[in-house]
């Protein structure tokens, strides 16, 4: 058994009540982010932009899937402030309020049909508002994980709250898949895309309950007590750490970009380009989705043990290597080979990555400026990464005459660019031996250390 950290011996929260609420905050990130890539692929070019082809239609609803991710920094700043000034806990509840309840708000949106222009137009400044809340979401979920768990064990603990993210994938797909399998055909495109939307309630209001009950960040409340705060938290940053931060976000576009075009791109690949049933491939997603759950704590674990950086770039590399035979398998048509290839690059590649990333990236930098540096990093990454791949990689295709060969060369080129930034990442490796209690966390000063091999 793992000692106790320092928060469970004072009577503070078990750290396994803060891994579920941080992973249920990120359950209902990645739920409204699936469900909105999902149904834009699907159904929201003929309900919010009817005009025009089909690709057309989902270029114009991919961008607003962008929009949503253009707050993201903002709202990662914004909140990381008061994250890094008044503490993780009272942050969270708020994001978690405003990603919710933009989910439910776009179930309740009426169609161009109805409204016309105003419907876009509506969801536009819906996805800005779930935007904004997202921003400050992931650095605090993370945080209150990496910041409650042993020294030695934080890969694994912080692997955990991103389970969140395969969880977020599962429930929505396996909504969507459900409703479109037994109901009449085009129910779902008329009315049944709108349940899973207004489902998100039943999630909001458990993450709500179970974050009023977690303690603040025994860090956080050592920090504040010792006085290290700064009036500006990300002017901090960027005056000593300015490296960190580029460096963590081109790291991080490879991650979020790929998983996007895994699941996000290659479902409107195989649905408009090839004309293929979506059943098959949204049934795919499920299992490789299921089988990163089982992945990711694995190798956050891995990265306890020969480090952050190796299991990091590991996952790059290979979805380098992977990149031209999944779409060969995915062009089939075949189910197996489909699975094979979400699979392989949803559970073995990204879950390499995001295995290995919250505890490389959070350790970069200080408590004082850490909300805002991980929020940063987290929310720019995802924004060139996650948000621009659906737009990228459908425009990709439609240069390409509906064929991949382009795709395959952004994927490529992304990850190439994500391996080379995150091998000199040096500062976001644990230390390894001794006890918790004694080791000097790397990230308890702006002071550059000593460079550790990985």
């Amino acid at each position: 058994m793992t000692a106790p950290t320092a928060a469970q011996k004072d009577g503070g929260t078990p750290v396994k009540r803060v891994v579920w609420a941080s992973a249920l905050g990120t359950t209902v990130e990645y739920y409204d982010f699936t469900l909105y890539a999902t149904t834009a692929a699907l159904v929201f070019n003929k309900i919010f932009f009817p005009a025009g082809t089909a690709l057309v239609g989902t270029l114009a609803a991919f961008a607003t899937f962008f929009v949503g991710y253009l707050a993201r920094p903002l709202g990662g700043i914004v909140f990381g402030h008061y994250g890094d000034r008044l503490g993780r806990k009272t942050i969270l509840i708020i994001t978690m309020v405003l990603m919710g309840g933009g989910t439910f708000a776009v179930g309740l949106l009426p169609s161009y049909e109805t409204i016309g222009i105003w419907a876009p137009i509506l969801l536009v400044l819906i996805r800005l508002l779930q935007g904004l809340g997202m921003g400050g979401e992931y650095g605090g979920g993370v945080l209150m994980a990496l910041e409650y768990s042993p020294r030695r064990r934080q890969g694994f603990f912080t692997s955990l709250v991103h389970i969140g993210t395969p969880a977020g994938v599962l429930l929505p797909v396996g909504i969507v898949t459900i409703l479109d399998a037994a109901l009449p055909e085009g129910a779902y495109e008329s009315w049944a895309w709108r349940i899973p939307f207004l489902a998100s309630i039943v999630l909001i209001g458990l993450g709500v309950y179970i974050r009023t009950h977690v303690s603040e960040s025994p860090e956080f409340v050592k920090a504040r007590a010792e006085k290290e705060a700064h009036k500006l938290p990300v002017k901090e940053l960027f005056r000593s750490n300015t490296n960190r931060v580029v460096l963590s976000i081109l790291a991080k576009v490879a991650e979020s970009g790929l998983f996007n075009v895994y699941y996000v791109v290659a479902i409107a690949y195989v649905t408009t380009e090839l004309g293929l049933p979506r059943e098959p491939v949204l049934i795919a997603v499920l299992i490789a989705c299921a089988v990163e759950c089982l992945t990711l704590p694995l190798f956050g674990a891995l990265s306890d043990r020969i480090g952050r950086r190796k299991v990091y770039i590991g996952g790059a590399v290979f979805q380098i290597v992977l990149a031209i035979p999944f779409f060969l398998m995915v062009s089939t048509g075949n189910f197996w080979l489909t699975v094979l290839g979400m699979t392989l690059g949803l559970a073995v590649g990204h879950g390499a990555m995001y295995g290995a990333q919250a505890a490389l990236f959070a350790n970069l930098y200080p408590v004082s400026v850490r909300y805002t540096g991980l929020s940063v990093t987290q929310q720019v990454g995802a924004t060139l990464g996650g948000g621009l791949a659906p737009l990228a990689g459908t425009a990709l295709l439609a240069v390409g005459g509906g064929h991949w060969t382009w795709l395959v060369v952004y994927a490529i080129g992304i990850a190439v660019v994500s391996s080379i930034a995150a091998s000199r990442l040096t500062w976001g490796e644990a230390r390894t031996g001794g006890t918790p209690e004694i080791e000097s966390s790397p990230a308890t000063s702006t002071d550059e250390r000593p460079r550790e091999n990985a």
